[in-house]
C-alpha cells in the first residue's frame, strides 16, 4: 500500500513513520509513505496557500488550488486517483471497521488542514472523505494523519507477525480487549488469574471473552449495547 500525505509540515512525520511497526513495514516493502509540502503546489511564487474567509470570521482558510494541484500531480504520477481523505474534526470518527476497510485500498491520499480548514469546493470537487480521530479539535491534521496511517498499516498483510495480533485487540470484533498479564505470577500481592495458568485453552478463551464483555460494559456501555444487539 502507498499513502501520500499533503501537509504544511512534512518534517513532523519521519520520527513517527520511520520507527516501530510502521517503520519496519516500510523497510520490508509492505508500506510506502510519501509526504509532500503543500507550498510546493502553490500557484503563488511565494508559496502562499491561504486567504481570508468569505462572509467574515477570524482566521485564515487554506485555498483549494494548492491541494488540487497536489492531487492532480499525484494522479498523473500514479496513473489513478487514490481514495482521498481530509483529516477534519467534523468528519466521521475513525474506528477499527473503517481502518480495516481502508487497508484494502491500493493507496490513500491524506490532506492535512490548518487554520480554519480548507475551501469546501476542494472537498466537493474531488469527493474527499472527511475523517476525525475524536470529538476534539487539534491545531492541524498532521497528528490525525499519523494515527490513521498507523491504524491502517498494521492491518496490512505481513506487517504484524500474525493476523491474530490485531484480531484479538480492542474494537476488532466489537468488544474491548480483555486484561492481560505477564511474569511474575505475583506482583505486589496481586496474582495472575489462575485460569491463565491452567493450560486449558478452552477455559482461557471463555474467560477472555467474558472479560472482554465485562470491560466493554463498564468502559464503553454504548459498544456493549450494540454488541449485545448484534449478538441476538
Amino acid at each position: 500500500m502507498r499513502i501520500d500525505i499533503i501537509t504544511l509540515f512534512p518534517e513532523m512525520f519521519p520520527l513517527v513513520l520511520e520507527n516501530s511497526i510502521v517503520g519496519r513495514a516500510r523497510r520490508r516493502g509492505h508500506l510506502q509513505v510519501c509526504c509532500h509540502q503543500l507550498r510546493d503546489f502553490s500557484p503563488d511564487r511565494r508559496g502562499r496557500v491561504d486567504d481570508t474567509v468569505f462572509g467574515g470570521g477570524k482566521g485564515m482558510l487554506l485555498c483549494a488550488e494548492p491541494f488540487a494541484r497536489g492531487l492532480d500531480a499525484l494522479k498523473e504520477h500514479l496513473g489513478y486517483m487514490p481514495h482521498t481523505i481530509y483529516m477534519s474534526p467534523r468528519g466521521r470518527v475513525l474506528d477499527q471497521k473503517r481502518a480495516r476497510e481502508l487497508s484494502a485500498e491500493p493507496g490513500l491520499i491524506l490532506l492535512c488542514g490548518h487554520y480554519e480548514g480548507v475551501d469546501q469546493r476542494l472537498l466537493d470537487e474531488y469527493g474527499v472523505e472527511e475523517i476525525s480521530i475524536g470529538d476534539f479539535v487539534l491545531t492541524g491534521g498532521e497528528l490525525p494523519a499519523m494515527i490513521l496511517t498507523d491504524a491502517v498499516s498494521r492491518m496490512l498483510p505481513g506487517v504484524l507477525s500474525e493476523d491474530v495480533c490485531f484480531e484479538e485487540e480492542s474494537h476488532y470484533n466489537g468488544l474491548l480487549e480483555y486484561p492481560q498479564y505477564t511474569r511474575p505470577e505475583v506482583w505486589r500481592g496481586r496474582e495472575v488469574p489462575p485460569v491463565l495458568l491452567s493450560g486449558h485453552h478452552g477455559n482461557i478463551e471463555k474467560w477472555r471473552h467474558e472479560q472482554s464483555i465485562s470491560v466493554t460494559k463498564v468502559n464503553r456501555p454504548e459498544l456493549y449495547v450494540l454488541y449485545m444487539k448484534n449478538k441476538h
